[in-house]
């Protein structure tokens, strides 16, 4: 309660709430951190005896583990935050930083960011002008239980380019009903107390304004942008490149970190100047772009439009002419493009968001036998533990072509102060021999015989449980790594 009285104010640590605060040895951390991937021998048993092998010789792992990758920079590393507006902890109006809980679960307490070690201090200098500012305002924070007031969002996009660095606001802003004369006031208002008056301080290089009512999407990304002050875009420098970013445009939120990813890729993918890239699900195009000029082509897949447009800009701005990106869904384009490239030199990166890639993709994939090696980057491997087993799966009526089998796997820590990693999962091809995997040496009946050995596929029977089942047993990904730090 007392997290909520007016009486009795309490002091919050947002550090240790926000980002959780992992803190502790490097050593400690790597004791848990065992990506376990996918018990793939419970959806393909002509990948047992390779799984028993694997396991036997990885500790139980079927595949090698390279272990967590730091980050370079530990705090102040976030390029994007995403700040709510709402009541404070103490009941302090229209305060801007982080919720402290999920609003399901009945909490709506903002607390601000001052104090935490992950938001670079050039977003908390933009968070403070903001709230100064709208707190001099008339205009009331928005509520989602009454669906009354206007404040709702402060998203700040930073980049270390050039010598102050570029900073982007986008302010979120439920029109209500105030007329077209009063949202102009407002806004003009809002531009010139960062271009003339006390916010000018912070430094914004690009300010937005995003009227949001009740939305006809769940997407942010869906909502139109208005650029009310600054130049639109801000740019950033990535392993010697130079992208632009526009507002709604995915980057990495951790830079530098991103370059020890790139770099993972890059060595994993074992280019040539014969060799095509398919990045599917580019974003600005950061992936394909830091690996054009070592290939032949780069095809970029990407949904959304701002993204798009930013990475063929991107092409521009870094001199590359080999590289093209498509517009649209994944799972529409990559089916019909994927035949095309496939009789080439191919490599597939996918960066997928959170939820994973559309089984229509990895059908694709499966049906493009020509294509034999895959990257698989995932922000949260659990989510995406459908799109592994489908990977690896046996050929069915509906899953057509070879399987793959993972080869090797590395977290990259894109989170310091956080459980969370980026886990980099490199897939290959399996090549059947009489129709079984070609380094079986011992047979599935040798294997279930010695299942004991093996803890039978750690408790499971691959002869009546599925692969969901299997998954759900084995997805303690490489964020493990991190939880006790």
């Amino acid at each position: 309660r007392g997290l909520y009285s007016p009486v009795k104010p309490r002091k919050v640590y947002p550090d240790q709430v926000i980002t959780c605060a992992f803190r502790g040895p490097q050593q400690e951390r790597k004791k848990k951190s065992r990506v376990t991937l996918m018990e793939i021998g419970n959806t393909n048993r002509a990948l047992l005896p390779w799984l028993f092998l694997q396991k036997q010789k990885y500790n139980r792992m079927c595949c090698p583990i390279e272990g967590v990758k730091a980050s370079p920079l530990q705090t102040e590393y976030r390029n994007k935050c995403e700040f709510l507006i709402g009541t404070g902890v103490n009941q302090e109006d229209k305060t801007v930083g982080c919720r402290l809980g999920k609003y399901k679960g009945g909490t709506c307490a903002v607390v601000e960011p001052f104090d935490t070690i992950h938001i670079p201090a050039v977003a908390k200098k933009v968070v403070k002008a903001f709230q100064d500012y709208i707190r001099s305002t008339p205009y009331s924070v928005y509520s989602p239980e009454t669906y009354e007031g206007h404040w709702k969002q402060l998203t700040v996009r930073t980049s270390r380019f050039c010598r102050n660095g570029h900073i982007m606001a986008i302010v979120y802003f439920n029109p209500q009903k105030l007329s077209r004369e009063e949202l102009a006031d407002l806004k003009a208002a809002l531009a010139k107390h960062f271009t003339e008056g006390a916010g000018k301080e912070s430094s914004i290089t690009s300010l937005y304004f995003v009227e949001e009512g009740q939305r006809k999407s769940p997407n942010l990304e869906d909502l139109p942008l208005e650029h009310v002050a600054g130049d639109k875009y801000i740019y950033e420098e990535l392993l010697g490149l130079r992208f632009r970013i526009s507002p709604h445009a995915f980057f990495q939120v951790n830079t530098q970190a991103a370059e020890v990813l790139y770099a993972a890729i890059k060595e994993w993918a074992e280019l040539s100047q014969e060799s095509t890239v398919l990045d599917i699900c580019c974003g600005t195009g950061t992936i394909g772009i830091s690996l054009a000029k070592k290939v032949k082509k780069v095809i970029g897949i990407e949904l959304c439009q701002e993204a798009v447009q930013d990475a063929r800009a991107n092409a521009q701005i870094n001199e590359l002419s080999n590289i093209e990106f498509h517009c649209g869904k994944a799972e529409d384009i990559v089916p019909s493009l994927i035949n095309v490239l496939a009789p080439q030199n191919l490599i597939t990166i996918v960066d997928p968001p959170r939820a994973g890639l559309h089984s229509k993709v990895i059908l694709a994939i499966r049906r493009a036998e020509q294509l034999k090696k895959l990257i698989y980057v995932s922000c949260n491997p659990r989510a995406a533990m459908n799109n592994f087993v489908d990977l690896c799966r046996a050929p069915s009526n509906r899953v057509k072509g070879a399987a793959f089998r993972p080869v090797k796997a590395m977290a990259v820590d894109l989170f310091p102060q956080t459980k969370h990693c980026e886990l980099l999962i490199l897939f290959e091809r399996v090549e059947y021999a009489n129709g079984s995997s070609a380094e079986a040496n011992p047979d599935a009946a040798q294997v279930a015989a010695e299942g004991d050995d093996s803890e039978n596929l750690d408790g499971a029977n691959p002869a009546n449980t599925d692969a969901n089942q299997a998954a759900s047993v084995a997805t303690d990904t490489a964020c493990k790594e991190k939880e006790s730090t």
